[in-house]
């Protein structure tokens, strides 16, 4: 993978919702071991897991890279958790 991936993916970690750090400190060192597409999939994963929400914004660029990287299974569902729903009054992590 491209050492652009790698810098994307970091971006979209830092501005990730996820804060357990142990979730963190695991896609770092996939990051850091050339594992960028397994990095990006373990974000998304938890993600999705934790049911943390998301802007519109990180959506779309979570699919963009994902689509790029060839791993559309990494960001499926995750649109459940866009948090510019109509019903949904969350705050903005995400974005």
């Amino acid at each position: 993978m491209s050492l652009s991936r790698r810098i994307r993916v970091a971006a979209l970690l830092e501005e990730s919702p996820l804060t357990a750090e142990a979730v963190v400190t695991d896609v770092r060192h996939l990051l850091s071991h050339g594992e960028e597409a397994l990095a990006f999939d373990t974000m998304c994963s938890w993600i999705y897991e934790d049911d943390l929400p998301i802007s519109r914004q990180y959506h779309a660029r979570l699919v963009e890279l994902a689509e790029e990287m060839g791993t559309p299974r990494s960001v499926q569902r995750l649109d459940e958790l866009l948090i510019d729903r109509v019903d949904d009054h969350r705050s903005s992590p995400g974005q």
